[in-house]
């Protein structure tokens, strides 16, 4: 495929605004990918409903006019066949951005994912490099119908060969997409769905020349959490959808006296021990929450490896928060579903406070 852009490097029109502006995480998405498409030619995005639509959640709005159809452009509705033609284009030289639209669309390529994707390089004893960004819509909070709301970070967390990626906030959407299209390994980047039109105050442009600045010295988001909120009585140790929900119990928490520290995980692959650790051998007692089901997930492996590592100073067996395990369901009933507040401050509360 011949790639031609229709623009030199330069920040995305229109949201250059100096100073930190309101902006959602759509947006910072949204701008990420244009910034990464103005900076790198190879940089192409393509999937069901991305090109004149600009996505379902209109996270390519704009894309297409700006960048022509070659750059951003519509595919049949054929996940197994978009990943598959993304794998050829980026161990040929280019550098796909592909949607999966929903989270449980993604699963008719799972084959591709599991079997080209994540092995091509270890295949190839490092000969090829698969440079491809996954991007999918992920977990619940928007009353979607059945396909449309699934948390399936676990899968791709299980699979040797791929790095998994969920931001919180607005800045780390702009900051860890950015990161994620500059990867030479494939990046599943699972977007929290319900926080899409979540806003924070963000300067865009910063954003960029922080990038561009880490960019020269080797600093990168992959592999390292975050402190979201600091605290001394228990840690919470969240990701994606849930740390604003983990956020609200902490400050519920602190109403009635009690100090909760706010871990933001953020990088699922590679995963920061250090960090997560640290903060439970200050606090001595933790509590792991996720939307996903807590059978053989994300969760269970962030609890395992932090008994490992931090056995000698739990004063109280690490708890979870999570959604039930059983398929999941409608929308009118995944409040019941979903980790909340009342449910997180419960499990501090048998934290084993009278010893």
């Amino acid at each position: 495929m011949t790639v031609t852009t229709s623009a030199t490097a330069k920040p995305a029109a229109n949201d250059g605004a100096a100073g930190a502006q309101p902006v959602t995480m759509a947006k910072a998405l949204n701008t990420a990918l244009a910034d990464a498409m103005h900076a790198d030619p190879s940089v192409l995005v393509f999937g069901e409903d991305v090109g004149a639509l600009g996505g379902v959640f209109r996270i390519t709005d704009g894309l297409t006019k700006t960048f022509g159809e070659q750059r951003c452009f519509d595919t049949p509705l054929a996940e197994s066949g978009i990943v598959g033609m993304a794998v050829g284009m980026a161990i040929n030289g280019m550098r796909p951005v592909v949607e999966m639209q929903f989270d449980a669309f993604a699963y008719p390529a799972f084959e591709q994912i599991v079997s080209h994707v994540a092995k091509m390089h270890n295949r190839t004893k490092g000969a090829l490099t698969v440079p491809m960004v996954i991007r999918v819509p992920y977990a619940g909070g928007i009353g979607g119908v059945e396909h449309h709301c699934d948390s399936s970070e676990s899968y791709y967390a299980h699979t040797a060969g791929l790095k998994v990626f969920t931001p919180a906030t607005v800045a780390d959407a702009y900051r860890m997409l950015r990161e994620a299209i500059d990867s030479d390994d494939p990046v599943m980047f699972m977007e929290p769905k319900k926080l899409y039109w979540s806003k924070d105050a963000v300067d865009l442009e910063s954003l960029r020349a922080e990038h561009e600045a880490n960019k020269v010295t080797g600093v990168s988001s992959e592999g390292k959490a975050v402190v979201a909120r600091a605290g001394a009585d228990a840690t919470l140790i969240a990701y994606g959808p849930a740390v604003p929900t983990a956020l609200a119990a902490a400050a519920a928490a602190a109403a009635e006296g009690r100090s909760l520290e706010v871990i933001d995980v953020r990088s699922i692959v590679p995963f920061d021990d250090d960090t997560v650790c640290a903060s439970v051998r200050k606090t001595g007692r933790a509590v792991v929450i996720a939307e996903a089901h807590g059978f053989a997930s994300v969760s269970s492996e962030i609890v395992a490896r932090v008994q490992e590592r931090c056995f000698h100073h739990l004063a109280a067996p690490i708890r979870r928060v999570t959604g039930f395990d059983i398929p999941y369901p409608a929308p009118k009933l995944e409040h019941y579903y979903l980790p909340g507040v009342d449910r997180i401050l419960d499990a501090v509360d048998r934290l084993q406070w009278e010893d």
